[in-house]
């Protein structure tokens, strides 16, 4: 496991609650936060970028660490067309709900779609098995 998450206790599937709850809880600051204050915006989106980089790193290591030793091409390859697709979907939905809704409403959203995930992660088993 990467020394950067050895010391969340739980597992893989523990770091990986940890990561998106952390990645979740920024955007629920940002939006309470009075949307005028620009710097504040912009500091919390940059630290949201680098917790997303964190959280994007950590699932491609899970794949890996999950995947079956006998179809690690097509367990990559799965989750490389999900994250295209779902780029591409939050993309489409980002766009539209700040049209329709403004910016607060897409800051709540994603805060909502990543605890969502974090609730997913708790079906992870807490180690790979079967390698």
């Amino acid at each position: 496991m990467p020394r950067l998450t050895g010391l969340i206790k739980g597992g893989a599937r523990g770091v990986t609650v940890f990561w998106a709850l952390a990645l979740a809880g920024l955007p629920t600051l940002l939006a309470m936060l009075p949307l005028a204050e620009v710097g504040w915006l912009v500091a919390g989106l940059l630290a949201f970028g680098v917790l997303f980089a964190v959280n994007s790193s950590w699932h491609s290591y899970l794949i890996v660490h999950y995947a079956r030793a006998d179809g690690v091409s097509m367990d990559v390859g799965f989750y490389y067309m999900a994250n295209a697709m779902g780029r591409l979907l939050g993309t489409l939905l980002s766009g539209w709900v700040y049209q329709v809704y403004g910016l607060a409403a897409c800051l709540w959203i994603s805060s909502a779609l990543v605890a969502a995930s974090a609730l997913m992660a708790l079906a992870l088993p807490r180690e790979a098995t079967g390698r």
